[in-house]
């Protein structure tokens, strides 16, 4: 889809930067009728994790020897170099053309309401300040369509599920496009009916409500090596025996950091160890 570029530092927009923010509307009209499923879409890893909070409690998706080293101070400085996998806000990733964003949820054990917040390793921003986020910028651009895919849940149960799905309706309304046959779901048809919101929930509770799909709609294998090599050769393998029809599909070109990757650049963190 072209570059994508950050937001210029000056604040003012580059007319790649105004390219980006609108891509999927400067299509030319021949890919408007194109199966959405068709489209190279760019996405984000651990999207909402530009920010986590060293000063709440580690997440409950951690061991419980993390948990333990985590009452040192210094321990949760560190995690917070390998929990951020992203440095653009929500608005900032729309802007520059993402428009896939993987997502993982939890509450916080001890807290009296019924709050969600997004969580790796530490916890993030409140959910709803995300979901805010978001719906501003497709309210100004309104033919832009994003996935939302709701992929992990921790330390949630009913009560906490309805509170998540409440919020999303609240957040996008009419926005929200019904779970459908992947095959007919074109941006002209969007555009349409103007949905641009795909959540996908990974969680018998979807079938709950018509505008969550289901998470087998969307696979994401997983390639969970440090190695450049095998990610490429699994990237190809997995994209070639993915299904023909029925779901989209999810590349993650993503390098995982094993347990002596985190031991050798402790200090580094993620983006001076595995990154560069």
């Amino acid at each position: 889809m072209g570059t994508i570029c950050s937001p210029n530092p000056s604040g003012t927009k580059t007319s790649s930067e105004v390219c980006n923010a609108d891509w999927m509307a400067s299509l030319p009209p021949h890919l408007h009728n194109l199966p959405l499923s068709n489209l190279a879409i760019p996405g984000s890893h651990d999207s909402f994790s530009y920010w986590v909070d060293e000063k709440s409690p580690v997440g409950p998706d951690q061991t419980q020897a993390i948990k333990r080293l985590a009452r040192i101070s210094l321990v949760k400085k560190l995690m917070k170099k390998w929990s951020v996998t992203q440095n653009l806000t929500f608005r900032e990733q729309l802007e520059a053309g993402i428009r896939y964003f993987d997502l993982r949820v939890s509450s916080k054990p001890g807290d009296a309401d019924q709050e969600i917040y997004f969580i790796h390793g530490l916890f993030g921003i409140k959910v709803w300040d995300g979901l805010m986020e978001i719906d501003s910028f497709l309210t100004q651009h309104p033919q832009e369509i994003i996935f939302l895919d709701f992929n992990h849940f921790y330390a949630m149960d009913e009560t906490h599920h309805k509170c998540l799905v409440l919020q999303i309706q609240e957040a996008f309304g009419n926005k929200l496009c019904p779970a459908c046959s992947v095959e007919s779901l074109t941006l002209q048809t969007l555009w349409e009916k103007n949905c641009q919101v795909l959540i996908f929930y990974h969680c018998p509770f979807y079938k709950q409500y018509p505008f969550l799909w289901p998470g087998k709609k969307i696979p994401a294998p997983w390639a969970n090596t440090t190695s450049v090599r095998k990610l490429i050769l699994f990237l190809e393998t997995t994209l070639s025996e993915r299904a023909p029809r029925g779901s989209f599909h999810v590349s993650q070109a993503i390098l995982t950091p094993r347990v002596k990757t985190i031991a050798r650049g402790l200090v580094g963190g993620l983006k001076n160890t595995l990154v560069h």
